[in-house]
């Protein structure tokens, strides 16, 4: 299995970081993307640092909605600069979150929209964190075209419609083995099997059993059985399609 999104930087893995990654191998993860947007600018490598220092890991980079107001000209240019590094296989997680509105929104849509245009000079994909924007998101990309990832995907069947027309990858978290996200489940079910990921978002929305605990990469067995009871598949049938999706979107062929 692949986690394509996790955040093994965080504070919260300081004390047993490198046994969380062991607990991962273990699970069966062969790679883990440490989402590269740390603490925002003017640090952009806080995924890089991980992936150079394990094998197991690629990373991103990007400046995340809440850090947008950050952003200066040269955060721009170190992005680009970065994009050359062999472990960086996207830029994100990039996006809007209209719900803590911790940037203008304006100042978001400014900064998502400068960095999916240098997604598409670089040819790499993109990353997407979206709470509580979806219209304004969609309608971005659409003057934006790229490619990439929903990120930690919890909309339902017409929001999963809309980002499949766009050319994007829907990545399933913890939040789909919960029992009440019935709308979820359905989107889950509808997306074609050939555009699914998984991801962990840890330390954050660890799936049942594990729900309230600090999530870690293991942890997404869970979240790819619930994928395939949902599906009527197996988990080695979604472990390996997540996979191979993975290395598609990432152009890791």
């Amino acid at each position: 299995m692949i986690d394509s999104h996790c955040h093994l930087d965080d504070a919260a893995f300081d004390a047993d970081r490198e046994e969380t990654v062991q607990r991962a191998l273990d699970a069966g993860v062969e790679l883990m993307v440490a989402i590269g947007t740390g603490k925002g600018p003017p640090d952009l490598e806080a995924g890089v640092r991980l992936a150079e220092a394990h094998p197991h890991f690629v990373t991103t980079v990007g400046v995340h909605p809440h850090d947008a107001a950050k952003a200066t000209p040269d955060t721009f240019t170190r992005l680009e600069e970065l994009l050359a590094h062999p472990k960086v296989v996207a830029i994100g997680e990039i996006g809007l979150d209209y719900h803590y509105d911790f940037s203008p929104r304006d100042v978001q849509r400014e900064v998502f929209a400068r960095q999916v245009d240098i997604a598409g000079r670089h040819q790499k994909p993109i990353v997407i964190h979206t709470r509580e924007a979806w219209d304004d998101t969609i309608a971005l990309l659409k003057e934006h075209p790229a490619t990439g990832i929903m990120h930690c995907f919890t909309g339902n069947v017409e929001q999963a419609e809309q980002s499949l027309a766009l050319g994007f990858y829907i990545s399933f978290g913890g939040v789909v083995t919960f029992p009440k996200a019935t709308d979820l489940h359905e989107a889950a079910r509808a997306v074609p099997l050939d555009r699914i990921l998984i991801e962990t978002d840890a330390p954050y929305l660890a799936p049942v059993p594990k729900r309230g605990k600090r999530n870690e990469p293991a942890f997404i067995v869970h979240t790819a059985q619930r994928l395939a009871d949902l599906r009527g598949t197996t988990l080695d049938e979604i472990s390996r399609i997540t996979t191979e999706n993975f290395r598609k979107v990432m152009l890791l062929h």
